[in-house]
């Protein structure tokens, strides 16, 4: 039996937006009043280059009338006198394109950018789910056409051809062998070479890439370099250089796509539920937990609102995720808006942890800690995750950074130490309320090196009857050479307020050294 070659290759997508800066516009000022642009003069945008405007591009109207980007701004004012020109901002083309690759991702998981303004989708395995080849590139045009950007597109072997197809050539699907035969009728800017190579190509009559083909390699990669054969053998499917997805999937990523949008809260919250549980069984095949969950809304205009939550330890309880999404959703401060309506909901599991069963007690009580994780995972859904808070160890001997203040649902950092065993019955050794930066008193001591007998601070006399100490503390030289030794006293005074009290710089370190208040205790 004869195995058909064409079954393993690649097949790739190219996508174009070719109209894409002005599209934006668009879309904009739909947004903005609900219609389109009212304005029918031709659209250029320009930006400053060497001195002079030019244009960086064009919408279709001034595409017609001759106007290509590279123009300045005043030859194409004497050509088209009636123009609206508008600043470029390719950060915003950067960012719309960003979206539009996301939303995308719809399509096959295997999706890149491919400046400028197009992406180069990985098919490979794809096409049956949208019927054939022919029914996936109607789908990606009809997503394009809903969100309002004009596409051209081509379905090849390689990403070259299939992008030289799409931006040089008529576009459309080419089976494998086909497409090398299209490309060979394109002309040698397919290639994408500089201007100077290129025009060195058409005085020497080499002007379509067929001419190239014939030739012998050696000659041409001589004349150009390397890169050239590489390049031509790219374009033509000799070679298939893969792509770079944008991103890695997260671990677990659940997506539902409806025929009709859903608008209503209780089709949105019933849709989750169905996502939690078929993420949660996937969770307990891998015996995994999850750490962070994030439900992207995709609506019917590409516009894309991610929601996240995140739990304190690892969870595959759906109910309890669940709640932390209605608690979310309940306190947005920009609520969830579906517009004309949800085509899509996916649910992922961006950080995973590893989760082992536990034993619950005979009498039904859960796990110590539970009840006060889950507590903590609801006060953040609602309030966010920079307001609850709490401490880290950190590895640092000064006071002042050996902890540090995280979001309760954080993961311990690795900058983070376990907390000093102490026993109960010991006096505690640093004080709950510590001030920053610490503040300086006024002190008399019965030794120079000795604890205060008394000390004034803030106005007032303390008269110190007990003292414990000194705990001396070195400076951190790595990090402040100049930072001076610190004596620590515990120290009590009549009225019994207990004080942290440290003097700053040794006798023999400093003429004189400084006595600061940096805690009370309890």
């Amino acid at each position: 039996m004869t195995r058909d070659r064409s079954a393993n290759r690649r097949r790739y997508l190219a996508l174009w937006f070719p109209w894409l800066p002005s599209d934006r516009l668009k879309r904009r000022a739909r947004s903005a009043d609900g219609s389109p642009e009212p304005d029918p003069r031709p659209v250029v945008l320009v930006e400053k280059i060497g001195g002079a405007l030019r244009l960086a591009a064009v919408d279709p109207a001034a595409a017609g009338t001759g106007l290509v980007p590279g123009l300045t701004l005043a030859d194409a004012r004497a050509r088209t006198p009636a123009l609206r020109t508008i600043v470029h901002r390719p950060d915003m083309d950067a960012a719309l394109l960003l979206q539009v690759m996301e939303d995308f991702g719809r399509f096959t998981p295997m999706i890149a950018e491919d400046s400028p303004h197009g992406l180069m989708l990985d098919v490979t395995g794809c096409a049956h789910l949208f019927g054939d080849e022919t029914g996936l590139v109607r789908a990606a045009h009809e997503r394009a056409g809903r969100i309002g950007l004009g596409i051209r597109s081509a379905l090849a072997s390689t990403p070259q051809a299939a992008r030289a197809l799409a931006r040089f050539g008529p576009g459309g699907r080419f089976e494998a062998g086909q497409d090398r035969q299209e490309v060979r009728r394109l002309p040698v800017a397919a290639l994408e070479l500089s201007q100077r190579e290129t025009q060195a190509l058409q005085r020497a009559g080499l002007k379509r890439i067929a001419d190239l083909d014939d030739r012998p390699r050696a000659p041409l990669a001589a004349r150009f370099g390397a890169d050239f054969s590489a390049r031509l053998a790219r374009i033509l499917g000799d070679e298939d250089m893969r792509i770079t997805p944008y991103r890695p999937p997260p671990p677990i990523t659940v997506d539902r796509i409806f025929f009709e949008p859903i608008v209503d809260d209780a089709d949105v919250e019933r849709v989750l539920s169905d996502l939690l549980i078929e993420t949660a069984d996937r969770l307990d095949q891998a015996s995994q937990g999850g750490r962070a969950f994030e439900a992207g809304f995709y609506r019917v205009d590409g516009e894309v609102r991610r929601i996240v939550v995140r739990t304190g330890r690892a969870t595959r309880d759906r109910i309890a995720v669940l709640r932390l999404f209605r608690e979310r959703l309940a306190a947005l401060a920009n609520p969830l808006d579906p517009g004309f309506g949800f085509d899509q909901i996916r649910l992922s599991v961006l950080e995973t942890q590893t989760l082992k069963p536990d034993q619950s007690s005979l009498d039904g009580d859960r796990p110590d800690g539970e009840d006060f994780s889950r507590l903590i995972d609801r006060l953040t859904a609602r309030l966010g995750p920079e307001a609850v808070l709490r401490f880290e160890p950190l590895g640092s001997h000064m006071p002042e950074r050996a902890a540090r203040m995280v979001p309760a649902t954080m993961k311990v950092g690795r900058a983070a130490q376990d907390w000093p065993d102490l026993t109960p019955d010991d006096p505690p050794l640093r004080p709950l309320q510590m001030f920053d930066p610490p503040q300086p008193v006024e002190t008399l001591a019965e030794v120079p090196d000795g604890s205060p007998l008394r000390f004034r601070w803030r106005r007032v006399l303390h008269e110190v009857a007990c003292a414990e100490g000194p705990e001396r503390i070195g400076g951190e030289w790595w990090r402040a050479p100049d930072q001076k030794t610190r004596d620590y006293y515990r120290v009590e005074d009549r009225e019994g307020r207990r004080f942290w009290l440290f003097r700053q710089g040794l006798y023999g370190e400093t003429d004189e050294p400084r006595w600061f208040v940096h805690g009370l205790f309890a």
